[in-house]
């Protein structure tokens, strides 16, 4: 094998697997992509975004909701100039978070539709 053809983070991508060879776990990233679109159409294209990261948050939960507590304490400070970080930030732990939930979910229908095999009696 040559090394352009190797894979560059195989443990990376050994960790990640689950997230997509199940179609469960696809289905749930599709509907975390789709949320987070609908946030970014509503942040930089809406007049009004509202409530528009609450869908993003709920697509995640319950991993979302550990990690945007202490997220929300920063709240305050987000009134800087380094107000613009406040939106990447959302994104990348929502990514994130959809990441593991999307592994985790992998995981579990692995394990259900593995078949034990059986001793003929």
């Amino acid at each position: 094998m040559t090394r352009s053809a190797r894979p560059r983070f195989p443990r990376i991508r050994a960790l990640l697997a689950p997230a997509v060879d199940n179609w469960l776990a696809r289905g749930y990233l599709a509907v975390v992509a789709t949320s987070l679109g609908f946030f970014l159409w509503a942040v930089y294209l809406s007049p009004d975004p509202g409530f528009a990261g609450v869908w993003a948050i709920l697509a995640t939960a319950p991993l979302s909701m550990v990690v945007s507590i202490p997220l929300m304490s920063l709240a305050p400070a987000w009134d800087s100039p380094h107000e613009w970080l406040s939106t990447p930030l959302f994104m990348a732990g929502t990514v994130a978070c959809g990441l593991v939930n999307a592994v985790l979910i992998g995981l579990l229908a692995r394990r259900l539709t593995a078949r034990d095999p059986h001793p003929a009696a």
